[in-house]
């Protein structure tokens, strides 16, 4: 029965926002936020004089509701449901989404006790003040309503329309994930209009840290509320559990099941790669069943998955462009790559024109060899170690390839995890084709961001003379990175994901670790109804 029933919380929450209600109930997407933990505390508040607060945890099939009512007994024998609020009332009124929850807990204690509760009661800590919610035949023809659209979106595929109340986004968890202001924003104004911005809903940047293992034999454990990482012969490191965003595993290190259940639990992603770099596997969390169902339905759209195509291409075309003529501006090699700009300008003009997904590789294709042709004369000469003579890979024979290549498993592993936390399935792309183990719409998104966060301050990296030869560990035919060379390959990969970007529509700046995330869920815009700002991401 229980499973059909539904949470007096996501009443609240369908009165307070329909997107929200269907974001937490039907796409179970929950975000507790500063604001949802300091709201757990209020329950335990002083009860009104005269009285006995209790508590019980309540079915109801004749309302289809659940939920754990809070009540007040009171000596002469009279009940009112009870609920606490942190903010401030609606002036002598609770606030809608506050009444239909108290409505419910006062339907489903009068059903449990067998007698009618009359009255419930909400108290605003913030202004001190008690409103009485009389519950009449009018208050419970509202929950019946209620009921019966909670159960009318919950069978639907399709996210309901942003509200049109913007004051209700700026309160709420789940607003990094609805993105209402992008979403308004291409509404009001479309994705060319400069003049209007989007109040920045979508966080700068994750405070938590991605812990990269390197070591061989180390071993990665919970204990309480902490993550422990044990390298063979030194002394365990730990880390909040809280201000963890991803483990990373590289090679023959080992993790607890106790540690992965955690991780599970409390939204941190664990990736497995190869001692040679390989991105071998991802822990992928339950869920996401309507997010996947719109995205199957989306990319099965030939003029969609075209379009989306041309986006991307463009994009990567004109990133490799701009880098090529800043790097090679006042260098000798300067003529040699202006004619390969001249070549790349003369791709980048067939993408518009390119009528099938087949043409737009060929461009792409042809774009990537002449880019790659032109890297040997941004880099110093000097540096012989590094000298880069074209792109060679599955096995690099080169460090400046093996460096090149790791650092692209690096960018894979949180082009992976971006997807994932989503909700989209990685096998179902829009570009590439799919092939061996590589997840294809991993591979479209990491074009996005191959040379901004990885070509530009790799060869930064080699003009600065960081690489030694104890970074790379050589074998006939093929070159890896040396732990201590991952660790360097790293050290610059995670500094880079720091560093900010300016949106050129949206108009405000985050990491671009986050921009990851921003891209992969305006892309699911793409196909729900919001499309025209995925792929906009330029260097400047």
């Amino acid at each position: 029965m229980a499973d059909n029933l539904i949470r007096v919380m996501a009443l609240h929450a369908l009165a307070y926002c329909e997107r929200l209600f269907y974001l937490e109930e039907v796409e179970e997407i929950r975000v507790a936020d500063h604001r949802v933990y300091a709201g757990r505390t209020l329950h335990e508040a002083e009860v009104p004089a005269q009285g006995q607060q209790e508590s019980l945890t309540l079915e109801s099939e004749t309302w289809g509701i659940k939920g754990k009512a809070d009540y007040v007994r009171y000596r002469d024998g009279g009940l009112v449901a009870y609920e606490h609020k942190r903010g401030r009332s609606m002036g002598d009124e609770a606030w809608p989404s506050d009444r239909l929850q108290v409505i419910a807990y006062a339907a489903l204690l009068g059903e449990h006790l067998g007698k009618p509760v009359k009255e419930g009661r909400v108290h605003y800590h913030a202004n001190n003040k008690t409103v009485r919610v009389p519950i009449d035949d009018k208050a419970l023809e509202d929950l019946k309503a209620a009921v019966s659209r909670a159960r009318e979106l919950s069978q639907s595929v399709q996210r309901p329309p942003v509200t049109a109340n913007e004051k209700l986004c700026t309160k709420c968890s789940l607003a990094p994930v609805c993105l209402p202001e992008e979403e308004r924003l291409l509404h009001a104004a479309g994705p060319d209009d400069g003049k209007q911005a989007a109040i920045r809903l979508f966080p700068e940047d994750d405070e938590r840290r991605i812990i990269h293992v390197t070591e061989e034999g180390s071993r990665v454990s919970k204990s309480g509320e902490q993550i422990v990482v044990t390298p063979r012969e030194e002394e365990p490191r730990k880390f909040p559990g809280r201000d963890v965003a991803a483990i990373v595993l590289h090679g023959g290190v080992q993790i607890s099941s106790q540690a992965v259940h955690y991780a599970v639990a409390h939204d941190i992603g664990v990736h497995w790669l190869t001692g040679g770099g390989q991105y071998a596997a991802g822990l992928v969390p339950p869920g996401g069943v309507q997010r996947r169902i719109r995205q199957f339905e989306g990319l099965r759209d030939p003029e969609l998955t075209l379009r989306l195509a041309r986006q991307l291409v463009k994009a990567k075309i004109e990133n490799q462009l701009k880098f090529l003529m800043r790097a090679g501006r006042g260098k000798e090699s300067g003529e040699s790559i202006a004619e390969v700009v001249k070549g790349i300008r003369a791709e980048l003009r067939g993408v518009d024109r390119a009528a099938d997904a087949e043409t737009l590789r060929g461009h792409e294709g042809m774009s990537g060899k002449l880019y790659f042709s032109a890297l040997p004369g941004l880099l110093d000469p000097e540096q012989e170690l590094m000298r880069f003579s074209g792109r060679n890979r599955r096995p690099p024979e080169d460090p400046f390839n093996a460096a090149l290549s790791f650092g692209y498993s690096l960018l894979y592993r949180d082009v992976m995890a971006a997807i994932v936390s989503v909700g989209l399935d990685p096998a179902f792309g829009f570009f590439h084709r799919p092939r061996s183990a590589a997840y294809p719409l991993a591979l479209d998104l990491m074009e996005l961001f191959r040379t901004v966060l990885w070509d530009m301050p790799l060869i930064a990296s080699v003009n600065r003379n960081q690489w030694r030869e104890e970074h790379f560990t050589r074998s006939p035919g093929q070159v890896w990175l040396s732990p201590e060379g991952r660790k360097l390959a790293i050290e610059l990969y995670e500094k880079r994901k720091e560093e900010s970007w300016k949106h050129p529509v949206l108009d405000y700046s985050l990491s671009y670790a986050r921009a990851m995330e921003l891209e992969v869920r305006l892309l699911e815009k793409e196909w729900s109804g919001s499309p025209g700002l995925f792929g906009c991401m330029r260097i400047r």
